[in-house]
């Protein structure tokens, strides 16, 4: 059984990016988890409101600052959202990445949640500060959608894409895509990305049928061992080429709401496309 009893959820300030904190709410009251908001302090949030006064930055409420930016925002579902959860919040100062590793450490978070970027103040800073935490810390991370324009619908996980490479991780993370479809009662899809099979010559490229007919037996032959393994039963995809672009394409087809993979701390393509996939994605991914 999945424990998230504790999700730490950084956020900026003014908020641009409330469907990550709908997503929280949702898991928080699913596993009755608490959570730990956090806001890294700048010059630039203090700029946009945050005071400058320790006394009056202790006592200042960044629940209800949320509330009140989601207010302007239109998003009236948030506040009753938020009431009845067990919310702590917390504001530090120190560079972003290395202060939400920290608190994860501290707190001992069980799911960090966070934007994938940001159309605030740390618009062009965010995605490093997004690939930093997941190279600088072993819980899992949740990032939202890589969207400009959000979806207004509530979240739901109705459909679940699993990504594995038959590395060190997979049973850990096709554990946490199965407890999760589990839970929700989603629809699981277990994906693998062989390598390109495309050839290139004269008079351009051409794709080398025999050898894309070996890699696709050789995946699902693994897929296969993977699930007896495992005891479970899942669709299964298998693509080949661009890991990111190929990913993204089988959410879509798929109609994924969550994209779980493995992309920490070890080795394979998953771990070297992490932000790429990130990126790529039209639907949050967790990192696992």
């Amino acid at each position: 059984m999945l424990n998230i009893k504790k999700i730490l959820l950084p956020v900026d300030f003014p908020l641009a990016t409330l469907d990550v904190v709908h997503q929280a709410t949702t898991l928080a009251r699913h596993f009755n988890s608490e959570i730990v908001i956090l806001h890294v302090v700048t010059e630039r949030s203090h700029e946009a409101g945050v005071p400058r006064d320790s006394r009056e930055m202790a006592e200042w409420d960044l629940r209800a600052a949320i509330i009140r930016q989601a207010n302007v925002q239109h998003d009236l579902s948030l506040g009753p959202e938020l009431e009845g959860l067990v919310i702590q919040h917390k504001l530090l100062g120190g560079p972003v990445a290395a202060a939400i590793v920290k608190t994860a450490q501290e707190e001992n978070a069980n799911l960090i949640m966070m934007p994938s970027h940001s159309f605030t103040f740390y618009q062009f800073l965010l995605g490093s500060v997004t690939a930093k935490v997941l190279h600088g810390t072993e819980c899992p991370v949740w990032t939202g959608a890589h969207l400009k324009e959000l979806p207004v619908h509530e979240f739901a996980i109705r459909k679940i894409l699993c990504a594995v490479d038959f590395g060190p991780r997979e049973k850990i993370t096709v554990s946490w895509a199965t407890q999760l479809a589990a839970e929700f009662g989603a629809r699981l899809t277990i994906a693998n990305v062989t390598a390109g099979v495309e050839l290139w010559g004269p008079g351009g490229s051409y794709v080398d049928q025999n050898w894309q007919k070996e890699l696709v037996s050789n995946a699902s032959q693994q897929m296969a061992k993977l699930q007896h393994d495992m005891g479970i039963k899942a669709d299964v995809f298998i693509g080949s080429g661009d890991v990111p672009k190929v990913l993204a394409q089988a959410a879509k087809q798929t109609k994924a709401d969550l994209l779980v993979t493995g992309c920490y701390p070890y080795g394979g393509h998953l771990r070297t496309n992490g932000y790429g996939i990130i990126c790529a994605a039209s639907i949050p991914v967790l990192n696992v």
